[in-house]
This record gives C-alpha cells, structure tokens and sequence, in this order.
C-alpha cells in the first residue's frame, strides 16, 4: 500500500469534524427529501411517518454494519418507486377508488398495507442470510455485472422525465415549461455542477456542491418570488408523526403480503447495483488516498438484510417500503464524502424533521425547479454509476448474451418507465398489478430470467470478454 496522500474525502469509517458532520448529513436530506417525500404523498402515506422510517431505518442499517462487519455500508435508505403499483392496487380493492395525491389514506388501509411491508423485510432478510450461505460468486452468476449496471441505467435515466417534470413546471400539470422554472432549474444545475468540479480538491467547500447549488438556487427563485415562506408560519413547532401497525386479520392481507411482498425480489437488483457502485467508489477513493480498499461488495447478502431489516421496521410504524438511495450515491460519488457517521447524522435530522413541523415546513419550502435542477444531475449520475460499473467489470458489449440482457432491461426499464403512466406497463395482472406491471422491476426480472437462461442452456464459450452472465 502507498504511502497515504493529501486528498480530502472521507472513507465509510471516517468521522468528519461537528460542524461538517451536520452539514454533511443535511446534504443527504436535501438528496433524498423529494424522492421519499413524494412516494408518501402520492402513495396516501403520512410523510411525517416516512422521514421517521427513513430516519430509523438508516441509522439501525448503518450500526449493524459496523457491528457486523467492522464496518460502515454508506447508503441511505428512502422511500421506493418500486411499490407504487401495489399499493394503488390495494388502495382500490379496499376503499373503492383511487388514491388521490397528498391526502393520507385511512389507517385500517395503511395497516393492511404495512403487513405486505413486514412481509417485504422478512423475505429480503430470508433472502440476504441465504446469498450469504451460497457466497457472492453464486450471486455473480444470477446478477453479472451487466445487469446490476443496467438496472443502474434504468432507474437513472429513467428517472429522467421526472427530473425534467420538476425542472419545467410540466410535473405540476403545465403544457410549456414556465419561464421561471427553467431559469432556476438552470441556474441550480450549473452552478451545481460548477461547484461539484472547480470546488473538488479545494477544501472542505468541495464536498458540500449540492448544497451550495440548492442554496444558490433557492436564492435565485427567492428573488423572483418563487419562494412561498407562509407554511413556516403556520405549522406546528412540534408533530407527533402518524403511528399505526400492521394488521394481520382483514381479509385482503394475503393480497397485501403477496402484491407488496413479491416486490423484495425485484428489488434486489436495485439494491446489489446500489452496493456495487457505493464499493466501486469507496475502493477508488481509498486507492487515491493510499488506504486500505474495503470492498464492501463482498457483502451482498448482509446488504439485503439491512434492506430486509429497514422495510420490517417501517412495516411496523406505518412507513412506506423502503431502499439504499440511489441518488445519496451520486451525492457521495461526486464529493468523496462516504462517511457513515454523516449518514447517521443525516438519520438523526431526518426523524428530527418527522417531529419538527416547522423544520419540515422549511425544507418543504425549497421550490420545484430547485429539485429538478439538482434531480437532473443527481438521477443523471445513477444512470453514469451503471455505466462506470460494467466498465470496470469488463463487460464486453460484443458478447451477444451480454447485449441481450442489457438491452432488454434498457428497452423494458426506460421505456416503459417514461412511456406509460406511473412507469406501469400495460399489462395488468388481477388482482396483484390491475393498473399494469411496474416498467423497472419487470425489466430487472427480465434481465435475470435471459440471463438464466445462458446459465442453464449454456453458449459454447467465447473471447467476448469478461462478465459474461454465463461464463464459469
């Protein structure tokens, strides 16, 4: 190992100074708060709740690593696209009708619900113990680097309309982008990106860009009145988030254990991707820094039961399922800031939030161009994370099998994903998908299905390249 050099960044166990430790952990919030706040509200689930399970879930993952393995896994937990369809569907079944935006749902609906949740935790957590008997080259073969990298595109990419809906107004309904919308989410970009690569290496202000360009922004829509500061007023100094646990006794329960439960399985390949781009950075930086690699990839199936151990809590208070942030990863990425004790201070400010109506009011303050500048960039470097970790891997794009697997996640995952309504194909499947599969689970289950098929009908070997999904 080098001698260790002058690079500023911190690895998974590196305990940065008090005041950069807040600043660092309220970056995450700032990162993860519209994604997991919008799954509640449209889902019909109390966001008060969310951020306490978000909060707690982060915090208990982040310990058992450490506790486990000696060491942090750096990811933050938040709430999932990924089971939107299932509770719509069994939102409908239930009352009768659609759930409708920003109204909470009642709670004998979220308690069937959080029975599906409970069940979600305990599969991944079965499912995780399980990767750990059989080792991550069995994995390897079930998930190759081409279709956890593709899957990384797919949830980045096609992510993209959303970030652009945010950008121009268009999410709130509007047919042209506003004038203004595009002026702050422009602005929010550029001067993101502009802190993200001339502030690198220059101090401790290199690490917090997201930040600064979400204050740069934030600044900019206030000069043009986009700020609406009268909900900070309004609220209350202090809220008891909405409580309610799992009920195992309604008739639709099985309907709820199955349409949400059945979803751990096509998250995995969410969460895997996740680790391996988190350890792919982590070894790079340490590398850089003359340190020790921690190659936190190795530890795939304790990563499943944290997830597995995040969704069984939230199942418990009334939280939405949940995953590691894909978008917390492009955070760390682009400022080398892995430290897991940040990430627990940002847990820590996320349950301050679920109790702090005036602290939640201020940051729900942050207008809509504001996110969708940052979302531009954020969900834009998930996307070049998948491609950075099939480089790394090798992953030959002459080898057929290869290219069928990410081709079809590509197509099936985007496509259907910006094509179609809530990213639903139109397929339903009564009573569990009614409304239509979900584009980026269905293609991630593609991907494993062709994949399995080379392992079990195996091509005669070629020179493509390796990572092939076959290959011995």
């Amino acid at each position: 190992m080098s001698a260790q050099t002058k690079v500023l960044a911190y690895l998974p166990n590196d305990m940065p100074p008090p005041v950069r430790l807040v600043l660092l952990g309220l970056q995450h919030i700032l990162t993860m708060f519209p994604a997991t706040v919008f799954v509640a509200l449209l889902c019909g689930f109390h966001v008060g709740t969310v951020l306490l399970g978000s909060g707690i879930s982060t915090i208990v993952a982040l310990m058992l690593s450490k506790w486990t393995i000696g060491k942090f896994i750096p990811l933050y937990y938040g709430s999932s696209f990924s089971y939107i369809a299932a509770y719509f569907a069994i939102a409908q079944a239930y009352t009768g009708k659609a759930i409708q935006f920003a109204t909470p749902l009642p709670n004998e609906v979220l308690s069937t619900m959080q029975a599906g949740i409970v069940a979600t935790g305990i599969l991944n957590i079965l499912i995780g113990f399980l990767i750990k008997t059989v080792g991550k080259a069995a994995v390897d073969k079930v998930l190759p680097p081409v279709a956890t990298g593709s899957v990384a595109c797919v949830i980045g990419f096609g992510l993209g309309f959303a970030a652009l809906g945010l950008a121009t107004g268009t999410a709130l309904g509007l047919k042209e982008a506003d004038p203004k919308f595009l002026l702050v989410a422009v602005f929010t970009l550029i001067t993101t990106i502009a802190f993200s690569v001339y502030l690198r290496g220059r101090g401790f202000m290199g690490m917090i860009p997201v930040l600064l360009g979400a204050l740069a922004g934030y600044a900019l829509a206030f000069v043009l009145g986009m700020v609406d500061t009268s909900p900070i007023g309004k609220s209350a100094v202090f809220a008891i988030p909405n409580i309610t646990f799992p009920n195992f006794g309604h008739p639709l329960v099985w309907t709820a254990i199955f349409s949400i439960g059945i979803m751990a399985v096509a998250t995995i390949p969410e969460s895997t991707a996740h680790l391996y781009q988190i350890s792919l950075y982590v070894d790079r930086t340490a590398e850089e820094m003359g340190r020790e690699k921690l190659h936190l990839d190795e530890n795939i199936g304790w990563n499943l039961v944290f997830d597995g151990v995040g969704d069984f809590l939230h199942g418990l208070i009334g939280a939405t399922a949940g995953t590691n942030y894909g978008e917390n990863n492009s955070l760390m990425a682009i400022t080398r800031n892995y430290s897991g004790p940040a990430l627990i201070a940002a847990g820590v400010i996320a349950i301050l939030l679920a109790f702090s109506g005036t602290l939640a009011a201020i940051i729900n303050t942050v207008p809509m161009p504001v996110s969708g500048g940052l979302a531009i960039y954020l969900f834009g470097v998930i996307g070049m994370q998948g491609i950075a970790l099939m480089i790394e891997n090798k992953v030959s794009m002459f080898d057929p099998r290869q290219l069928a697997v990410g081709a079809t996640i590509m197509v099936v995952g985007i496509g259907g994903n910006i094509g179609y309504a809530n990213g639903l194909l139109p397929i339903p499947v009564p009573p569990i998908f009614p409304n239509g599969l979900p584009a980026i689970a269905t293609a991630a289950l593609l991907g494993i299905l062709i994949n399995a098929l080379f392992l079990v009908f195996k091509p005669a070997e070629t020179t493509a390249g390796a990572g092939a999904p076959a290959s011995e």
